[in-house]
């Protein structure tokens, strides 16, 4: 390794302005710096910054139309659901109303038909007891002529 210190030490030496001579390196060096500076921000530095800004204003607006559009979802969410718990409860309305009127007229029908057949049964009793009356009256007969025949015999 190079010894820093003789090297100071030689440079201190050697010429007139030792380590630090500002002779014409330093403004061309300076010349340097502010055209490279000028040129890196034409060609590298100002197109990236308008690519970002253009990026960041392309998210800001994507934003700004994902939140308008949030709030139109919310909205509409809230306008349906309050449609359809009005609707919930008119269907539920309906069926309990139709829910009474199919048992009333089941209620009616079945008394129709407890009528009827009450009404059958009496006819068919009525009817059964002439018959057996009939019967009776003609079996009355036929063994009284069967208790004469038997007499004579």
């Amino acid at each position: 390794m190079i010894n820093f210190s003789t090297l100071i030490s030689s440079s201190a030496i050697e010429g007139p302005g030792g380590l630090f001579d500002i002779n014409a390196t330093l403004p061309l060096v300076a010349i340097q710096f502010v055209v490279l500076t000028i040129v890196l921000n034409a060609l590298l530095y100002n197109p990236l910054l308008t690519t970002i800004t253009e990026r960041n204003d392309f998210i800001l607006i994507t934003l700004l139309q994902a939140v308008v559009t949030l709030e139109k979802t919310d909205k509409l969410t809230a306008k349906f659901t309050d449609k359809l718990q009005t609707a919930r409860q008119e269907v539920e309305v309906q069926i309990t109303n139709s829910q009474k009127i199919h048992k009333e007229i089941l209620e009616v029908e079945l008394d129709i038909s407890q009528k009827y057949i009450d009404d059958l049964l009496d006819t068919i009793t009525k009817d059964l007891s002439i018959k057996k009356q009939t019967v009776l009256a003609s079996l009355d007969s036929i063994i009284s002529s069967l208790c004469l025949e038997i007499q004579f015999y």
